[in-house]
């Protein structure tokens, strides 16, 4: 068993802004970040937009010689299979080839696995959560002329905006009314579906997808529930993901109710159910500062939380400052940028819109709770103060 430290499963963002923070912070003891993909840690946002087009192959978070100077074991290709913390252990692969790696304190941080859609083909069928899916995608565009984009959520409607880039034919099925109407509602939802018609995608909104239709083993058509059959030789898969958690059975690390977002429990500063465990990024679910548990999956979020892990783990007293969530989606060359926290039942009202670039003020019980723009980056950023200041809509109209 390998001396104790800092262990973080998960190389990603999360991990990677953890163990920075520690080692800016003073922590001098061991570092270990461990991920089961083959790769350095990366960053996933570029995935479906630049890696996807064609102008990056990846997108590295750290530079190689970071390891080395930061003294930072990084272990890829390797996944945790089980977590110990009465022994503070962490098991690394199974059978007669699994290691045993000892830690003071545990940060998870394992992120998301895409949800599949039952009974796909074998061939052309896809995902995007890993820079291996966005190579195999962007391979396999290069001879389709037909894409089908199942889910119009954020990963959706760039994965939509890339291909249509990239010159195949775009159908984007969504079952709600509008794209990004579980996020945003259907007002902003609207705006968006605008911005794809005008790029020449097909945006099916209020129909669902009954079956993926094969000619041998090779995708050939999308049926939808309305009977329609849309042909495609290419299908994209964005119906959301899941915590990648199951490596935590028999642990004793609490994990949240599904109706809440589901993923690792903890509380406002990521402290789990276990002493010396904490979680961070798209996995963690924490509490906020109502105690409400929440499980977010924007980028800055992270940020911010590895930052206040690592903190916690340096034994950091300081008060945790409250921030303003933000968010943002690259949609051909219209940035969709969204500040504070918004729900789809909120109030939305519209103050831009020139038929393609957009401002829209959300409000509930009469208080502004977040700011929407597509390709107004200073609009929307300059209202960071009002969000945090309770703002009465009223002021702003």
């Amino acid at each position: 068993m390998s001396e104790a430290g800092v262990v973080i499963v998960g190389a990603g963002l999360g991990g990677i802004r953890v163990a920075e923070n520690l080692r800016s912070g003073g922590y001098t003891e061991p570092i270990t970040l461990i991920g089961d993909e083959i790769h350095p840690p990366y960053d996933r946002p570029p995935l479906s937009k630049s890696v996807l087009l064609g102008n990056d192959e990846r997108v590295d978070l750290k530079p190689a010689e970071f390891f080395a100077e930061s003294t930072v074991t990084l272990r890829t290709g390797q996944p945790v299979t089980a977590v110990s913390p009465t022994e503070h252990t962490v098991t690394i692969g199974s059978g007669d080839a699994a290691q045993t790696l000892g830690y003071d304190s545990l940060v998870l941080a394992t992120g998301l696995r895409p949800r599949l859609f039952p009974g796909a083909p074998a061939k052309g069928v896809h995902v995007i959560r890993t820079v291996d899916d966005a190579l195999a995608l962007r391979a396999e565009s290069e001879s389709a002329r037909n894409a089908v984009v199942i889910g119009a959520g954020f990963i959706g409607c760039e994965a939509a905006a890339s291909l249509r880039a990239r010159g195949l034919t775009v159908t984007l099925i969504e079952p709600a009314p509008t794209p990004l109407a579980a996020a945003l509602g259907e007002t902003i939802g609207n705006l968006v579906t605008r911005l794809h018609v005008a790029n020449g995608v097909d945006v099916r909104s209020g129909v669902g997808v009954d079956a993926l239709v094969a000619q041998g083993d090779q995708v050939s058509s999308v049926r939808l529930s309305d009977g329609s059959d849309v042909p495609a030789d290419l299908v994209v898969v964005g119906i959301g993901s899941t915590p990648v958690v199951e490596f935590l059975a028999g642990s004793g690390i609490g994990l949240a109710a599904r109706e809440s977002g589901g993923g690792v429990a903890c509380d406002e500063v990521g402290h789990t159910s276990i002493d010396d465990v904490y979680a961070v990024g798209d996995v963690a679910n924490w509490r906020n500062s109502d105690g409400v548990p929440v499980r977010v999956e924007h980028w800055n979020h992270t940020v911010e939380q590895a930052a206040i892990v690592a903190g916690q783990i340096l034994g950091s007293t300081a008060d945790v400052a409250v921030t303003v969530p933000y968010f943002w989606s690259d949609q051909y060359d219209v940035k969709v940028q969204v500040l504070g926290w918004p729900k789809a039942t909120d109030d939305v009202h519209i103050v831009v819109d020139d038929g393609k670039k957009f401002v829209a003020y959300f409000s509930r019980d009469g208080l502004l709770t977040a700011v929407a723009g597509g390709g107004k980056a200073g609009a929307v950023m300059k209202m960071r103060a009002k969000l945090l200041a309770a703002t009465p809509i009223a002021d702003l109209l």
